[in-house]
């Protein structure tokens, strides 16, 4: 009844601690978990309705310069093939997308240091000719960079913390510093952009508290996007003989998430779908409302691996679409047919 009435708590006034919310993490009883997925589904569909958004993207370049212990684009890893592609391939591949009805694309890449002003050029581009949101995730950049993207027309960026455990951070990402990344969140925010950050659940030294931190910074920051994913541990990673995390709690962090930021999108995550073939229906029963397929031209796609074993990495960007819709209408929900800006505007 204590759970329970934690779980209501959470429903009615969106708050918790951060002991309740550890108690939430804990939770094993099959029953309470159903009660909170069930919960946090009500919320999602209180203020989302079924639509379920959809965002193509677009992995336009596998080179980094971070050595982050957990990915495998990490630059100690020599084994992968690394490209990059050009910009008018970009371009097209984005307004295939469009065609195909997305009305996000997402330019994500690794920590390569594409020149900003190419990055720019694609942007105007792209929103030229195909009314269509465009979200950049390549990490952390100059906040001149950040302005210049702004100004071109990019609607959103994500920016994942991953952790918000400052000495676990600290471990995971050597030559980086928590600080950087928090602070480039709040700039984001404050130039408009509508900012998405994100977890990785199972990291090795992960506690329960130091998630429950995760949700209350989400909160703390108001994200507009939360992505939250299982650790996938790579082969050619420093961490390649850790336990992956698991389903269950990753789901957990997904619902605790959805009730305490009603108005934020929250994406059934790849990696969820990685490790569990149900893996996005299971999220998107939990309160997520966001799916983000891949469109990146398939002879690239197994060149991009942050994480082995990724889903859909033969599939056309067509047939992928086609794949993903058929889920969402099996689950009793319909493809979003507006952008799905941020509902903090």
């Amino acid at each position: 009844m204590e759970i329970k009435s934690i779980i209501n708590k959470a429903v009615q006034e969106n708050e918790l601690s951060k002991n309740e919310i550890v108690k939430l993490l804990q939770i094993e009883e099959e029953e309470i978990l159903e009660y909170l997925y069930q919960q946090a589904d009500k919320v999602r569909k209180k203020y989302h309705g079924d639509d379920v958004h959809l965002r193509g993207i677009i992995e336009f370049s596998s080179y980094c310069k971070r050595d982050c212990y957990y990915c495998g684009l990490r630059k100690g890893n020599n084994v992968l093939k690394r490209y990059q592609l050009k910009t008018e391939d970009i371009i097209t591949q984005a307004l295939e997308g469009v065609k195909l009805g997305y009305k996000t694309i997402v330019l994500q890449s690794g920590e390569d240091d594409y020149d900003a002003e190419k990055i720019a050029y694609i942007v105007k581009k792209i929103k030229a000719k195909a009314d269509t949101a465009i979200t950049l995730c390549v990490g952390e950049r100059s906040f001149d960079d950040y302005r210049l993207w702004k100004e071109a027309g990019a609607d959103r960026y994500l920016l994942k913390h991953e952790t918000a455990d400052k000495d676990l951070y600290q471990r995971l990402h050597p030559g980086m510093k928590y600080e950087d990344r928090i602070e480039r969140l709040i700039f984001l925010k404050e130039l408009g952009f509508q900012t998405g950050s994100g977890n990785i659940i199972g990291l090795p030294g992960q506690s329960q508290e130091s998630l429950a931190e995760d949700i209350l910074l989400f909160k703390e920051l108001k994200m507009d996007m939360v992505g939250i994913g299982p650790f996938i541990p790579h082969q050619e990673t420093p961490l390649k003989d850790e336990n992956k995390g698991t389903v269950e709690m990753t789901l957990k962090v997904l619902a605790i998430t959805r009730l305490l930021l009603p108005l934020s999108h929250l994406p059934a995550t790849t990696a969820l779908g990685s490790i569990d073939n149900y893996g996005r229906q299971k999220a998107l029963q939990a309160g997520a409302n966001v799916v983000m397929p891949n469109i990146t031209a398939s002879k690239y796609r197994s060149r991009y691996e942050i994480y082995p074993a990724k889903i859909c990495i033969e599939e056309k960007a067509a047939d992928c679409r086609q794949c993903i819709g058929g889920i969402i209408n099996s689950l009793g929900r319909i493809v979003a047919i507006d952008r799905g800006d941020s509902l903090y505007i």
